[in-house]
């Protein structure tokens, strides 16, 4: 059997898993993926997190003591998914020191409910990257309008930065300048560049849901024939605009003084519709110095049977620009969708935040010692 997963890797693409909870950590799984499945790094959201707390018992014996202190539910979260965070990097660590720096990365999110303050996100992330402690963390601040100011502060204060819930080419642009200014201000404030890192992590197969849901409602031949093309045209138009900006003089002045490359990440990459090939987010983005972080599924339908015939990516523009357009021409509103994904996304790190509190209250409460 061919390993898809090497040879992915091969052709410049790191391999994340988009899953991280406590029973991985423990039951040595985590280290085994990095064995077997070339899995260099992990992201976490806080939907990731709350399913990993509500589901068994891994967490019982932190939350019991957590309980006995008579923490609130805020610093309960934020003692568990650090830990997790914490423990997941030095597993890591070895990744981290062969790579220089470059994977072996785990990341943690700001507090969702933050997203529409910059000096309450910047705040956060400084809080967060002292809470771990660890310099194979990554902070996840979301592209918002206000996210951008606080990337670009947080990057200057040399805490390294994945840029998450970008859907939008326009917005990636504005990420990467951010990611630019941030070393700026590094470099005015005497940092070492080559220790700042940084990903954005650019949504797919969210794109095609939308689309392809407006697409169905037109019900035309023509519309039918563009279905399952838009996310992967916009992820390679974000890669034509990563390849622009970083051979553009500003950025060769900084790579001069060390500074890395900010990778596009491919988010979002396990495919919600049952009719398309189950890798497509995968062998369709294959790209140097490129990031994929994939759930479990994806990751082991790679291993079983995806196809890896090199760079997929690299002279694919005109014909993406063709099909982002022929859906436009459709009457489907490219810059609509894109804000409504990202107001979702928001919305449902926001809920399953909302939620995540719930469950940990209620574990506080089930363990909280009895008085007497």
């Amino acid at each position: 059997m061919t390993d898809a997963l090497k040879r992915l890797s091969e052709e410049g693409v790191a391999i994340w898993l988009d899953d991280l909870s406590r029973k991985r950590i423990t039951s040595g799984n985590l280290a085994e993926l990095m064995d077997q499945q070339h899995v260099v790094g992990v992201t976490t959201n806080p939907t990731i997190f709350q399913k990993a707390i509500s589901e068994g018992d891994g967490y019982d014996t932190q939350l019991t003591d957590l309980a006995a202190r008579k923490v609130t539910v805020e610093e309960a979260i934020r003692m568990i998914t650090t830990a997790d965070v914490r423990d997941a990097a030095d597993i890591l660590r070895p990744v981290f020191d062969s790579t220089d720096g470059r994977d072996g990365r785990v990341s943690i999110e700001v507090d969702p409910r933050l997203a529409h303050d910059t000096r309450a996100t910047v705040a956060e992330a400084k809080q967060l990257a002292w809470l771990v402690d660890r310099p194979n963390t990554l902070i996840k601040i979301p592209a918002t309008e206000a996210g951008i100011p606080a990337i670009a502060e947080t990057i200057g204060r040399g805490i390294s930065v994945n840029v998450t819930l970008i859907f939008s080419l326009e917005r990636y642009r504005k990420v990467m300048d951010a990611f630019l200014t941030g070393l700026e201000k590094a470099r005015e404030r005497g940092l070492d560049l080559s220790k700042i890192h940084s990903v954005a992590s650019f949504f797919v197969s969210r794109v095609d849901t939308e689309i392809d849901k407006r697409l169905d409602a037109l019900g035309t031949d023509e519309a039918k024939a563009l279905r399952g093309k838009a996310a992967i045209a916009n992820a390679r138009l974000a890669y034509q605009a990563y390849e622009e900006i970083f051979s553009s003089d500003r950025w060769n002045a900084l790579e001069r003084e060390g500074a890395n490359k900010q990778r596009p990440l491919w988010a979002s990459t396990g495919v919600k519709d049952k009719a398309y090939q189950d890798t497509m987010y995968v062998t369709e983005l294959v790209a140097p110095n490129t990031v994929n972080t994939m759930p479990e599924a994806t990751l082991f339908a790679t291993e079983d049977h995806g196809e890896i015939t090199g760079d997929t990516v690299s002279g694919t523009y005109e014909q993406a620009r063709a099909d982002l357009d022929a859906v436009e021409k459709l009457g489907i509103s490219y810059d609509e969708v894109v804000q409504l994904l990202e107001d979702e996304g928001v919305e449902k790190f926001e809920a399953s935040w909302n939620d995540l509190l719930k469950s940990t209250e209620a574990e506080l409460s089930r363990l909280a010692p009895s008085e007497g």
